[in-house]
């Protein structure tokens, strides 16, 4: 019985061993990426994609696409503009804005503070601009759509009205013209809202704009920095109010003529160069020179 005791344990402890030996050669397997069900390796982890940042062309893009699908809409600004005066200091003046855009063919803008008072008639035929303080007003005949009516004053006359830009009807490839460089800055607040902060570069301005990170992608606030200036002056609109479905009247559009005010006209480009260069002084001959 002793005997048979001895050779029992002797058996249970070689089982005992050969199990022990299983169970670390079954965890050797498992922990190199085997699987002792199938005997195939493990598939790897997948790889944590990197963050990329979001594309600033992508976002002005989104906020003009929604312009764009607005038949009318509406906004308010607040303007400070900078003036640039002897030894490069800068003097800092406000003025407060509406603007009213119905397309394809009628535009109003409104502008009153330091040093701006007027008001600015697109109604599908003709522009006028009226001057409040002088009770003066001037009027061009224009195409028959905003972005063509614009266009042309601007060519002809040097006519440029602020943040007329925004009722273009592709007014993503009017801000981004010329464009060299574009940054997305991050995230920010303007008056509360949380915004996306990009920037964009030309030759002649820097500028950034802060676009609502909600469901409406609006603007907010727009910089202007007019880098080839003296002194780099800025310009700074907070945009504010907006309405993508304004009721509006054909009388909105309409200038009547207030009592006793005076008709003016534009003039073009090519009349103020004509102008400019026939009231040059002449240079002076020396006697001896050949005329």
């Amino acid at each position: 019985m002793q005997k048979l005791t001895r050779i029992h344990l002797f058996s249970m402890g070689r089982r005992l061993s050969a199990w022990l030996a299983f169970l670390l050669c079954l965890s050797l397997l498992t922990s190199s990426g085997w699987s002792a069900e199938k005997g195939k390796p493990k598939a790897p982890p997948p790889a944590k994609q990197k963050a990329t940042a979001p594309q600033p062309e992508k976002i002005l893009q989104q906020a003009c696409d929604l312009l764009k699908s607005a038949e009318n809409f509406s906004f308010k600004a607040e303007v400070t503009d900078d003036r640039v005066y002897t030894g490069g200091k800068k003097l800092q003046f406000a003025f407060d804005l509406e603007a009213f855009v119905q397309r394809p063919d009628k535009l109003r803008i409104n502008a009153q503070g330091d040093t701006e008072n007027k008001q600015f008639f697109y109604d599908g035929k003709t522009i006028t601009l009226y001057d409040r303080p002088k009770n003066a007003y001037a009027v061009m005949a224009a195409p028959a759509t905003i972005d063509k009516a614009l266009d042309q004053a601007h060519k002809e006359y040097g006519l440029t009205v602020a943040l007329a830009d925004l009722s273009y009807d592709n007014a993503f490839a009017v801000m981004t013209k010329g464009q060299k460089h574009a940054l997305y800055v991050g995230e920010g607040v303007v008056r509360g809202v949380k915004c996306h902060h990009l920037a964009f570069d030309r030759d002649d301005i820097h500028w950034q704009i802060w676009v609502d990170a909600g469901d409406k992608p609006l603007i907010r606030k727009l910089i202007i920095n007019q880098k080839n200036l003296p002194a780099s002056p800025q310009w700074t609109a907070y945009l504010t109010d907006w309405n993508l479905a304004p009721q509006f009247s054909d009388s909105l559009f309409v200038f009547i003529p207030p009592n006793k005010a005076v008709k003016a006209t534009f003039v073009s480009l090519k009349e103020a160069a004509a102008a400019q260069k026939k009231a040059a002084p002449k240079k002076k001959t020396k006697k001896g020179d050949k005329s």
